[in-house]
């Protein structure tokens, strides 16, 4: 399968929003809605720190159980990278989202996971077992999802029989294939949201290429 193209215009999807408004994500309460993605501007502090950090020789697998209390994110980073020019800009941006997270689901609690990857966690187009989960690719290649009408959901899992998503007949349209940009948030609907059991987002992650061979990957969610 080609490369999935990022987004570069409003979704023809019903299911799928794209918006460049942080309000616009509460749209993803509504039943019709799956996928939501907010734009956002790319800081040169931001693209500084972390190309400085997916250059650097740290691996991060960092995983926080939060609560109500403020979000201890300075512990997601080891001393030498708190170092690095923008590193506590970066850090504010972490507990924006966490924050973001809370305001939209009022969860009792969230897990957050911030990993550096070099190649693809999830390769296989699959739903999450979860209702929601915000992702944030800071830095590499996005994650890549699948419009609903592109997609035969009976290959899905078991149903593929073994055989790659290319020949499985899970992707009915290769060329209509999907990334959520670099930096920005998107809140994908999982099997386990109420009245969505059968139409989680479709999704993998991408491979890294020769020239963006690592990503910096941040997930929320709910506990």
């Amino acid at each position: 399968m080609a490369s999935a193209a990022p987004l570069s215009a409003p979704m023809a999807w019903p299911h799928a929003i794209e918006t460049t408004q942080p309000a616009d994500l509460a749209l993803i309460y509504r039943p019709e809605v799956n996928l939501c993605v907010l734009r956002r501007p790319v800081t040169p502090w931001m693209q500084g720190f972390v190309a400085r950090l997916l250059s650097g020789p740290w691996v991060f697998e960092r995983e926080l159980r939060i609560g109500m209390e403020r979000p201890p994110v300075a512990s997601l980073l080891p001393d030498e990278v708190h170092a690095l020019p923008g590193a506590e800009a970066w850090l504010a941006d972490v507990e924006y989202l966490v924050e973001l997270f809370r305001d939209l689901f009022g969860p009792e609690g969230l897990g957050l996971r911030l990993r550096t990857l070099e190649k693809a966690m999830c390769p296989r187009f699959h739903v999450d077992n979860v209702p929601v989960r915000l992702i944030c690719t800071y830095g590499g290649l996005g994650t890549e999802w699948l419009p609903d009408a592109t997609v035969d959901r009976t290959r899905l899992g078991r149903g593929a029989c073994g055989q790659p998503d290319e020949v499985s007949g899970l992707v009915l349209d290769p060329g209509m294939a999907r990334a959520v940009p670099a930096y920005a948030i998107g809140l994908l609907k999982g099997c386990r949201w109420e009245g969505n059991e059968e139409r989680g987002i479709v999704h993998r992650s991408p491979t890294p290429t020769p020239q963006q061979p690592r990503r910096l990957l941040l997930t929320l969610d709910p506990l």
